[in-house]
């Protein structure tokens, strides 16, 4: 970007569009770009010392593999402009990644490389052509006259590949050189330049000390081979972040908004307000959460939420950002626009996971650099051990060294997993929040559930109303519904719906003081004086007999009414679980509700080991007693007031498509409310490790074969790159193998 756009993206409305507060007292701002030039775990270390280099940036995290890059910055020190800049001078331009996709620089600079990739290609058959006749002839066959004619031909065909086609390597060599820093692109471009040299000098002068072989054919060839792996491999990178990519163009650029008399005008969705009218015609994409106002449809949640199938929008229905409208023109109210919407939400946290790096990636970049460096001295050495004979065959050992042992393998072989699965997962309605808890999945041995939300149904509904003596059950419902109100929980929403099924309206109950007690209940101050909503325990009511669960409403004066909720489990609840301790894992249901409800609940889902009356403190004590026992614990709650137990698990889940995802203590959110869908979790993320596992294995025992052998000057410089190229390709493949999760557990298990 020129000095005029990055000085454009100063203006608070510009960042906002990419960036979000992290803190409002400390001003400070957290905003994702997508960054060019980057080839390696080295080149992402050199754009984090770029942006850290900057006075106000808190903290940098760049993944090579995603060209994503997120930047921690202080408003009151620095601006967007000062930290782009730092890094178009560190060579590694940027953009702001909501923005990407409307430029077609992406696609231009694919168009470029196929071009490099074709002169390349095309150069490499005819050197290959005029070298050949060197090779199958005998002494005397060819007058010297012809030889050196075959190589000025060969040489002037090499200059496009060396000015056009290694250009991206050269010049990345010599900003390297400039900057003092070290990335995949140097070692190659010595290799490419030596190469060229020591050829250039043999085709004008034979009999120099360099020795009379010309290598253009080798030259052409390793630049063919290292132009498309890289080709290939950004194919397959984009296809690894795939599923962030197609989100992020979600959104429409402009919608048609409803005026007040009627008429319809196109805006852009920047100008929308919060309780606009607008229509969105089929195949548009929802421009904000809202309501439908009139009409019918279908809606294409998937991406956003892993439902399949088409979900049924009619009159009073939420629709969310992003998702497509697939049958018909329906009136929807505008809600929630920009970072207020679950869509936005979703898109901050895949952004986050896309440049978060794992354990196992971390050491691999800690090992980038400095193996680059051995590289370095490994060709150098084996040049000077070789020098005293062949001199030509010295450099051209140091080339086969310096093509071969680049690192471009190891530092793709954990971040190419990591985008890659979390892509698959995000398609199947499971957002990972954090990287690392992949690895943490693996030792997993105890599944703890909370109840209600995550195990039982989302829809609760009211059963039995029993009040005290002289009080109206009317009354008694309007109160409870009114404190209900001010709270997510599943049974408090079943209790204001109760009431207005009954009533066709909201509550009206003058209260004042209404504050929610998590994971206890409800309190508020009303004309009985002060009021409670919740278990028995938190009413200080005798534990009730039965099997039903019940919430319960008192004043000071004693109990007024108790409400039995009826609740049932989710439709594959049973199976789901059947499936996690026939796969060896103990499973746990930890409850707030009473001993009897959640002993019957247990035995519907065929859960053993229950524990009923839970406070938030209770969850909390149980599940450090099964750590201190030495158990490794997931603990899957519904997100709404299970935050210190999510926190204290080893790993945690949220699940749910109510749950606040801005809010959420856990490492993964499953938005299709899947119970089935924590197995499979499970299940991929040892599938993850052990392909890491093999891309490691592999990028550690190439460089060890080939290594010698390149020293040995048994492996010439054509067949180097194509290793090295190979080697990479092997290593995103086999993640590759993550793209696609199973439908049936069983298959896995």
């Amino acid at each position: 970007m020129n000095s005029a756009s990055l000085i454009g993206l100063d203006e608070p409305t510009e960042w906002e569009k990419f960036s979000h507060v992290v803190s409002d007292a400390n001003h400070e701002w957290e905003s994702h770009v997508v960054v060019e030039g980057m080839h390696c775990a080295a080149c992402a270390i050199n754009v984090e010392k770029a942006l850290k280099s900057v006075k106000g940036v808190t903290n940098a995290e760049v993944n090579a593999t995603s060209k994503r890059a997120r930047i921690t910055w202080s408003s009151d020190i620095t601006k967007p402009s000062a930290w782009m800049e730092a890094l178009d001078v560190a060579g590694y331009p940027a953009l702001p990644a909501n923005e990407i996709f409307n430029l077609d620089a992406r696609r231009k600079s694919q168009r470029l490389m196929l071009w490099r990739l074709l002169v390349a290609g095309f150069c490499m058959m005819q050197v290959m052509m005029y070298a050949y006749p060197s090779y199958i002839a005998s002494v005397g066959d060819m007058t010297m006259d012809i030889k050196n004619l075959l190589r000025w031909a060969s040489w002037l065909l090499t200059l496009p590949v060396m000015f056009f086609s290694a250009s991206p390597f050269l010049s990345n060599a010599l900003h390297d050189i400039k900057k003092r820093q070290m990335s995949m692109d140097l070692p190659v471009a010595l290799g490419i330049v030596i190469t060229f040299l020591v050829s250039t000098a043999a085709t004008f002068e034979p009999n120099g000390w360099w020795g009379s072989e010309v290598y253009f054919d080798s030259l052409t060839m390793f630049v063919f081979f290292l132009l498309t792996g890289r080709w290939l491999e950004l194919r397959m990178r984009n296809r690894t972040s795939g599923a962030l990519d197609v989100l992020m163009r979600r959104l429409p650029s402009s919608v048609e908004r409803i005026q007040s008399d009627g008429s319809i005008e196109r805006v852009a969705v920047s100008r929308l307000k919060l309780g606009d009218v607008v229509r969105v015609l089929p195949g548009e994409a929802f421009p904000a959460d809202g309501v439908i106002l009139s009409g019918e449809t279908r809606a294409d949640e998937a991406l956003l939420t892993g439902e399949s199938k088409p979900v049924p929008k009619m009159l009073g229905q939420q629709v969310i950002a992003g998702s497509y409208n697939l049958m018909a023109p329906v009136h929807m109210s505008v809600d929630q626009l920009g970072a207020e919407t679950r869509y936005a939400q979703i898109v901050n946290l895949m952004e986050r996971a896309s440049v978060e790096k794992p354990r196992l990636a971390l050491l691999a970049d800690r090992i980038a650099q400095p193996f680059l460096w051995f590289v370095l001295v490994a060709a150098f050495g084996s040049a000077i051990v070789l020098w005293s004979g062949d001199h030509g065959r010295a450099l051209m050992v140091a080339v086969s060294v310096l093509i071969v042992t680049c690192p471009c393998a190891l530092s793709l072989a954990t971040p190419a997993a990591m985008i890659t699965i979390s892509g698959a997962l995000a398609r199947r309605g499971v957002l990972v929040r954090r990287m690392q808890a992949l690895e943490a999945l693996t030792k997993i041995d105890t599944v703890v559930f909370d109840k209600t939300g995550t195990l039982s149904q989302e829809g609760m509904s009211i059963g039995q109303i029993r009040v005290k003596e002289g009080f109206d059950m009317n009354q008694a419902l309007n109160i409870a519904a009114a404190m209900a109100s001010h709270s997510l929980h599943p049974v408090s929403q079943a209790l204001v719906i109760a009431y207005q099924k009954l009533h066709g309206e909201t509550h009206a109950a003058p209260l004042t003081q209404v504050k929610e007690l998590s994971g206890a209940g409800l309190i508020a101050e009303s004309e009985f004086g002060a009021l409670k909503l919740g278990s028995a325990r938190f009413c200080d009511l005798a534990q009730p007999s039965g099997e039903a669960s019940s919430v319960h409403l008192v004043s000071e004066s004693g109990w007024i009414a108790s409400f039995d909720i009826e609740e049932a489990a989710k439709a594959d609840a049973v199976s789901s679980l059947h499936d996690l301790q026939a796969a060896g894992y103990e499973v746990v249901l930890l409850s707030g509700d009473s001993q009897p409800a959640v002993t019957s609940f247990a035995k519907k889902v065929g859960i053993q080991n229950m524990h009923g009356n839970c406070t938030p403190q209770d969850k909390l004590t149980f599940l450090q007693k099964l750590q201190h026992a030495g158990h490794q614990v997931l603990m899957v709650g519904d997100g709404l007031n299970d935050g210190p137990t999510l926190a204290m698990a080893n790993v945690s889940v949220a699940m749910g498509q109510g749950v606040p995802l801005a809010q959420a203590q856990s490492d993964f959110v499953v938005l299709n409310n899947q119970v089935s869908m924590i197995l499979i979790l499970i299940l991929q993320a040892k599938r993850t490790m052990r392909i890491i596992k093999q891309n490691l294995i592999w990028a550690f025992a190439y460089n060890i074969v080939c290594v010698p052998l390149a020293i040995a000057g048994l492996l010439p410089a054509w067949l180097a790159g194509l290793g090295m190229a190979l080697s990479s390709l092997l290593v995103v493949g086999n993640a590759l193998r993550l793209s696609s999760l199973p439908n049936e557990i069983a298959r896995e298990v």
